[in-house]
């Protein structure tokens, strides 16, 4: 196969710097090693688990790292010959830094090295000690940035391209041992709220002093010191301190070619950050961000947010493949600013905290797809092939804030509010045709559908903290809203026609205005009372209540072709519904926490109501349940930097206002949607197993992460099919779902070759029933994938990586067997960065695409090129020309496979072809005032 010769031919290049060192008869690298022992110099006694990190001796570039032994001993193996600087740091003690030279086939003894107690620290004093790279702290891993040597004027998300564990895709998403990483903090405080994008692609990666990854938990249970087992995967960067007061950003402006028919390229980029944070500042940041272009480049997160917090192994939260396909053309035009500013700089208290950030953004996003679906029914199948063209113009208003406000010396109140308005226009045409065969026609349809409409998310959190008289005892409520609205006006204009042979057919022509207005308001008040037990263990009680309302109003209207208006109100379509969740929980957890372990047992009793309404017909359903919800965690360290999390959890989740409503949505007159009044809640269970190593000062990782779903009450569809191919689908709750995923993450420093090597091993499994025709479908989907990177700076002045995936994926359909799917992909990229002299830089990727298993001209083969070249000029290289060229062999396209209980679908959709830019780039740099 065609992927498997690229992907060995790139995993040839990346030994080739190998090739350049002599070589023993043997075949091996003539590498030497290094070995010591590190004793206290007062009581010549071990010092184990101190930390040895091996740099290079010209620029301190991170090389490898270890700890000592229980003797206090340590040894680096097949280390290359050259220059070193071999630096020791224990808490407490004052650093080793030795330099050494390593020789060919020899090794290296230094002896007995003598750490001091670090003295009193005097006031007119500063010691300052040197970091190892890679630290870990409990839960947390913290990497040292200056480790981790990056090209000039990089952001941050390339320093996070370069730390052991981390994927960063190409459209900016996050992953950290296979877990998505939904929160990137500042200093350990949001930045333009909760958008990670703002973060990694926004700040500069030379300002950067460390990078912290953790699980973080909710506000509450961090206050309360009881885990609730809701944990976000979160990194957070940390500015140094002579970086944090000054001026900095990355400025541009570009203007590129057109490709046939699409639009000339442009680029604007405006990004001016005031930091004041160090030094005796007011811990003040002020910053100002924008940009404009039609590269399907956003320095953002699309979606408006305002929702709550992305959990950890909840279902559906398997892994992805590879980097998402691109499926339309983006324009955008985006403006923002962000302030935070704490401490003396407010005036509540000294522990008083505000941030508050605006940002702004239009998108115009053009979509032009072709797709091709096969439609799985019992005793028959059919085909449809549909093209689809639309434009969609969303204006976005985000306002996010974050108030930390002290009363007393024991009481705080945390107040974090995000809203967001959004104007939408949408004009959209699809033309469908289904068939059993070329000359057995099902239906034909055609549909101009035109929505315009307004819509505002809210979300507020309110906190109050009140730590009692007696240690460790400590009451809290939390106050959670969310609040959803929007109001459109739709306009559906559709002509269908249904065969009964290949030259008749019924026709259906449909011109109806739809008028909608939907909101959901819910709030969910959480109480909690911590009392220790003894300083190991505390139990917590706590009760919750929720309550969830809907509501939605539509009015449709069939249009009078004498009148031209749409005066004839459409009862059948029309309804005024309204529904209500409502819930009261009660439970407690007793647990048990140590310095190596953490042990937490609980459980919750909760009743539920759901009433949903029809307003419309005077229809009401009332119906009550009751739930046993348990909760167990065990957590533990071992020695050598080993963690082992076991966590189970149950949760119920209420079905939506649009899934209830007993009203048929026709916008696709050939797939109409109704909802069921009589669904229950979903209940799941959820188990989840995490296990991390990290040795050699966390070069050399293994991360495993699994998470298994189960319910008997999952919300699925039910599947009517006609003789002509229309639908009509229906929710309904369905027994015997079980889901899961889980990943294996193997991360390793060469140091002969400067190379890290990161595998990673992903699968997962789905099982769920619904119905096609009144019987019943059982789906089964697998899928798995191995990848490969490789990334190395081997001579300072030239960075690659390389990396590669092979995915398996396919899917069982219980009726109808001749219908059961396999197929393949691949997926492969190497990327190259060159700083030639002169102060120019040439950048380059490449990427190959290609699967097989698909239906007739959706497989596909073929490599994406990019390339750069790029003049840096001024004293400090803060400015500099670039010249880009985005697929050069002008090849790129996106086929994406969709999976469905009742159907495969393939689509293909028009992107991004070939174009040049040229751009002007400043970055600006001016710090220490």
């Amino acid at each position: 196969m065609e992927a498997f010769k690229l992907i060995c031919c790139l995993l040839l290049l990346s030994l080739s710097p190998l090739f350049a060192q002599k070589v023993t008869p043997g075949g091996s690298p003539q590498a030497g090693g290094i070995s010591g022992i590190v004793l206290d110099s007062a009581s010549r006694k071990p010092l184990r688990i101190a930390s040895v990190s091996l740099l290079h001796a010209r620029d301190s570039a991170y090389v490898t790292a270890t700890t000592t032994g229980g003797d206090g001993d340590f040894l680096f193996r097949k280390v290359a010959p050259g220059s070193y600087r071999l630096l020791v740091t224990f808490m407490g003690y004052k650093n080793i830094s030795l330099p050494i030279t390593v020789t060919r086939d020899a090794s290296l003894n230094v002896g007995t090295l003598l750490m001091t107690e670090q003295g009193t620290q005097l006031n007119e004093v500063v010691i300052k000690q040197e970091r190892a790279p890679v630290t870990i702290k409990q839960d947390t891993i913290e990497f040292n940035a200056g480790s981790f040597k990056t090209q000039p004027n990089a952001q941050v998300e390339e320093l996070l391209r370069k730390l052991p564990g981390v994927e960063v895709a190409r459209d900016g998403s996050i992953k950290a041992n296979g877990q998505a990483v939904n929160k990137v903090l500042v200093d350990g405080k949001p930045f333009f709220g909760n958008d990670p994008k703002m973060a990694t692609r926004n700040l500069p990666a030379d300002i950067v002093d460390k990078v912290q990854m953790f699980d973080q938990s909710s506000d509450q249970s961090q206050f309360s010191g009881v885990d609730d087992g809701d944990r976000e995967r979160t990194i957070n960067i940390t500015i140094k301190k002579d970086k944090g007061k000054g001026y900095f950003g990355q400025n541009a402006l570009g203007a590129g070619t057109k490709n046939g028919e699409q639009s000339a390229r442009y680029e604007a980029k405006l990004n001016v950050n005031r930091f004041n944070n160090h030094n005796g500042g007011p811990n003040r940041q002020i910053s100002v961000i924008g940009q404009a272009n039609n590269l399907n480049q956003q320095n953002f997160t699309m979606s408006a947010g305002g929702g709550g917090p992305q959990l950890i192994g909840q279902p559906g939260d398997g892994g992805d493949d590879g980097p998402a396909a691109p499926s339309n053309i983006t324009e955008v035009a985006a403006l923002g600013a962000n302030y935070r500013t704490e401490s003396s700089a407010v005036k509540w208290g000294k522990r008083s905290e505000m941030a508050a950030s605006y940002f702004a953004n239009r998108a115009v996003t053009i979509t032009d797809q072709q797709s091709h679906r096969e439609n799985i029914l019992p005793g028959q199948s059919f085909l449809t092939d549909q093209s689809n063209y639309s434009k969609n113009t969303q204006l976005t208003h985000r306002i996010n804030g974050r108030f930390d406000l002290p009363i007393d010396s024991l009481t705080s109140l945390r107040l974090t509010p995000n809203v967001s308005f959004q104007t939408k226009d949408l004009l959209s045409q699809s033309n469908s045709y289904s068939y059993r065969s070329i000359t057995d026609s099902l239906n034909r349809g055609l549909t101009h559908y035109d929505l315009h409409g307004t819509g505002l998310n809210g979300y507020n959190n309110l906190l109050l903290m009140r730590k009692l008289r007696k240690e460790g005892r400590s009451l809290s409520a939390n106050l959670n809203t969310i609040l959803t609205t929007s109001n459109t006006t739709a306009y559906n204009r559709s002509e269908n026609t249904f065969f009964d042979t290949l030259t008749t057919g019924a026709r259906q022509n449909i011109d109806q205005r739809n008028a909608q207005e939907q909101s959901a308001f819910q709030n969910t008040m959480t109480v909690s009372f911590t009392e220790p037990i003894s300083f190991t263990k505390k139990l917590e009680f706590r009760y919750a209540y929720s309550n969830n309302f809907g509501k939605l109003f539509r009015n449709v209207a069939n249009k009078t072709e004498e009148t031209d208006e749409y005066d004839r109100p459409d009862a059948s379509l029309s309804r005024n519904f309204v529904n209500t969740f409502e819930t009261n929980r009660l439970g407690a957890t007793f647990q048990t926490r140590r310095l190596r372990y953490t042990i937490a047992l609980g459980a919750d009793a909760q009743l539920a109501s759901l009433r949903p309404v029809d307003r419309s017909s005077d229809a009401g359903y009332r119906s009550r349940y009751g739930y046993f919800m348990p909760n167990a965690l065990f957590s533990y360290t071992f020695r050598g930097n080993k963690n082992l999390r076991l966590q189970y959890r149950t949760r119920v989740v209420s079905p939506g206002i649009t899934q209830l409503i007993p009203v048929a949505d026709n916008s696709n007159p050939l797939n109409i949607s109704i909802g069921n009044p009589a669904l229950r809640p979903e209940y799941y269970h959820n188990l989840t197993l995490t296990f991390s190593t990290s040795s050699r000062g966390g070069t050399d990782n293994l991360f495993i992460f699994s998470s298994f779903n189960q319910s008997n009450n999952r919300i699925g569809v039910s599947t009517a099919t006609n003789s002509s191919g229309a639908q009509v689908t229906t929710p309904i709750n369905t027994r015997g779902f079980i889901s899961g995923n889980g990943f294996v993450g193997l991360s390793k420093k060469i140091e002969p070759l400067r190379l890290s090597v990161n595998l990673s091993t992903q699968g997962s499994v789905a099982r769920n029933t619904n119905v096609i025709n009144e019987s019943d479908n059982v789906t089964t989907s697998t899928s798995i994938g191995q990848g490969i990177r490789l990334q190395s700076d081997y001579n300072g002045r030239i960075d690659y990586g390389l990396s590669a995936r092979i995915t398996y994926q396919q899917a069982r359909y219980s009726l109808l067997s001749q219908q059961n799917m396999q197929y393949w992909s691949q997926y492969a990229t190497g990327d190259v960065h060159w700083q030639l002299p002169g102060n120019i830089v040439i950048a380059s990727d490449l990427t190959y695409t290609g699967n097989t298993g698909r239906a007739e001209g959706y497989n596909q083969r073929f490599l994406l090129w990019n390339a750069s070249v790029s003049k840096q000029f001024l004293r400090t290289k803060q400015a500099e020309v670039r010249l880009q060229v985005f697929d050069l062999l002008n090849q790129n396209r996106s086929l994406i496979r969709n999976t469905g209980d009742a159907y495969i679908e393939d689509v293909r959709s028009r992107i991004l072809k070939r174009y040049f830019l040229i751009s002007l780039v400043y970055n600006l740099r001016k710090f220490g005032v």
